[in-house]
């Protein structure tokens, strides 16, 4: 069966989740859990994101994650590669460390925020990693604790959530945590990870059928949200497809995106192809990645090959080209 394209709409709300192949660990120890939140501190402060919950277990972890301009895949790229890269070192290994791609399921923040917060964050209570809620209240590796005010995490959004329970804060740490505790005794929910959700059977098309006949159940396993609100995001996702769409059909592909880019930075298309830190040419190939993947919707090995790149500088110009062509006001077809 195919993979589902994913869903990158800005400033959404997404329960991210990353599993270790074979169900492997991940998390040798404390060393390898504080990197991995060193990388969630470097990495909110590169890319402008909040994080509401989240959770470290040995072989997976969990985070509520909203994004601002830029996509998820940026977050997590980011994040995944460089801690992936640092595991293997550390731990004298080779080859993937995580489980296929990490899962994502684009939330209804309004229905369902504080409900995933209460599940990500009683995940070590569940996985018996600590006896109960008073325990989770110490426990450094989930985003409660520092909700509670018992340790400090600078790089997680705690005050949005806490405004939901009460304006004084002792208030409403005092109510946060009743609100945890009456969810203890709840197993798991399957309609948070990902599972158990019906699915259209056709996509935009489908779920206009479903209005037609008057059905509101949640409609695509990369959604959690009424009908109305699976049905939006996928008419967003939907209106961006046909955008990449129309661009191809006029001619757009990887080589009319290099005379461009060349065009734009005063460059021979030759040129892409010297070693070393020009500065016209690197902007060149940053404005190629960054059209290349977030106008036509191209993979980063493909645009890898065709730049005779590899895919970790795929990963670094793409940043700098979005750059450039916010700095010049630069469009791809104008």
């Amino acid at each position: 069966m195919p993979r589902h394209k994913r869903l990158e709409i800005p400033g959404a709300i997404y329960h991210v989740i990353v599993r270790g192949i074979e169900r492997r660990e991940i998390f040798k120890d404390d060393l390898d859990r504080t990197e991995l939140l060193r990388r969630f501190k470097e990495t909110q402060k590169s890319i402008n994101y909040h994080c509401y919950a989240w959770a470290l277990m040995p072989n997976h972890f969990h985070m509520l994650i909203q994004t601002g301009k830029k996509p998820l895949s940026d977050i997590m790229r980011k994040l995944l590669t460089g801690y992936a890269i640092y595991f293997n070192h550390r731990h004298k290994r080779s080859g993937y460390l995580y489980q296929n791609r990490y899962k994502s399921i684009l939330c209804d923040k309004d229905a369902y925020l504080l409900e995933l917060v209460r599940y990500i964050h009683l995940n070590p209570v569940r996985g018996k990693l600590v006896k109960d809620v008073q325990q989770l209240n110490e426990y450094r590796w989930s985003g409660h604790s520092a909700i509670m005010g018992t340790c400090v995490n600078e790089w997680q959004t705690i005050d949005e959530i806490l405004v939901h329970f009460g304006k004084r804060r002792k208030d409403a740490v005092k109510n946060y945590w009743s609100f945890i505790k009456d969810g203890e005794s709840g197993g798991k929910r399957e309609e948070f990870s990902g599972g158990g959700l019906r699915r259209s059977a056709g996509g935009w098309d489908g779920l206009k059928e479903l209005r037609r006949n008057n059905e509101r159940w949640l409609g695509d396993e990369r959604i959690l949200g009424n009908g109305n609100f699976v049905e939006t995001v996928l008419k967003l996702s939907e209106e961006d497809m046909i955008r990449r769409e129309r661009l191809k059909r006029a001619g757009w592909n990887i080589d009319k995106l290099i005379d461009r880019a060349c065009a734009l930075t005063g460059i021979e298309s030759d040129e892409l192809k010297k070693k070393g830190r020009d500065n016209n040419v690197s902007q060149a190939k940053g404005l190629i990645v960054f059209w290349a993947k977030r106008e036509l919707g191209m993979k980063g090995t493909e645009v890898a090959k065709a730049l005779g790149i590899t895919r970790q500088a795929v990963s670094l110009l793409l940043a700098n080209g979005e750059k450039y062509a916010s700095r010049n006001s630069v469009n791809l077809t104008s």
